[in-house]
C-alpha cells in the first residue's frame, strides 16, 4: 500500500521543510503542504481540497504539523482518512495565546470587541473575529496522535499539550529545556528519534 507523509509547517515556515522527513519514511512519498491559509475559518476551505488533491493515489496518510500549521490542521482535517498524526509544539488551545497576548499588552475583551483588530508592539494583530470564532467552534479531533513539545514552550505550553492529549487520547512527549521553534541539530535529532520510537510502538499494539 502506497504511503504518503504530509508535512505542514508553521507561521513563517514553508513546505520544503518536508525534506527533512524523507529520511524517517524512505519508503513513503513525503511532501509538504502548499497553503495560504492564515485562519481556521481559511483552512477549513483549502485544507482538504490540497489533502484529496495529494492524496488521492495513496493508500495511508501519515501527517506531521508544526505549530500554527498543527491547529489549522486540527481544525481543517479532523474528517480526514489519517492514519496516524505526529504534532510538533502545537497550538492546541488558540483561545488561551490569545488571551495570553491580550493579557500582556493590556487588552480586555471590551476594547478587542470595540475595535475589531489591534496590531501588537510585538507585531501581532488580534482580532476580535478570531477569538470569536476559536470560542464557537472548538477542535474535535479523533485521530491517532503523537505530540512533541519543548519544556520551556511558552507559546505552546506543555500544560496545554497535556490536556488536550488526555481529551484526545495521544501519547505527549516533552523535551527537557526545550523551546517552541525546534530547529538546532539537536533538537532536530530529538524529532527523528521521537518519531521513530512512535512508530515502532505503533507498530507493537
Amino acid at each position: 500500500m502506497k504511503q504518503i507523509v504530509i508535512y505542514i509547517h508553521g507561521k513563517g515556515g514553508t513546505p520544503t521543510e518536508a525534506q527533512h522527513y524523507r529520511a524517517l519514511f524512505p519508503d513513503s512519498t513525503v511532501k509538504g503542504l502548499d497553503y495560504i491559509s492564515q485562519t481556521p475559518w481559511e483552512a477549513k476551505e483549502e485544507f482538504p481540497q490540497l489533502f484529496d488533491s495529494m492524496t488521492a493515489s495513496f493508500g495511508s496518510v501519515i501527517l506531521i504539523a508544526n505549530s500554527l500549521g498543527a491547529y489549522l490542521a486540527l481544525h481543517s482535517l479532523a474528517a480526514k482518512p489519517i492514519a496516524k498524526a505526529f504534532l510538533i509544539s502545537p497550538v492546541v488551545d488558540m483561545e488561551a495565546l490569545i488571551k495570553g497576548m491580550m493579557q500582556q499588552e493590556g487588552i480586555s475583551e471590551d476594547t478587542l470587541r470595540s475595535r475589531r483588530e489591534i496590531h501588537t508592539a510585538a507585531g501581532e494583530t488580534l482580532s476580535w473575529d478570531y477569538l470569536t470564532y476559536v470560542r464557537e467552534n472548538p477542535i474535535n479531533w479523533h485521530i491517532r496522535t503523537s505530540i512533541l513539545c519543548g519544556s520551556k514552550d511558552f507559546l505552546a505550553p506543555p500544560v496545554t499539550a497535556e490536556a488536550f492529549a488526555a481529551k484526545t487520547g495521544a501519547t505527549l512527549t516533552v523535551m527537557e529545556d526545550g523551546e517552541h521553534w525546534f530547529h538546532t541539530a539537536g533538537q532536530m535529532d530529538f524529532i527523528d528519534n521521537w518519531i521513530k520510537r512512535e512508530m515502532t510502538a505503533d507498530s507493537m499494539k
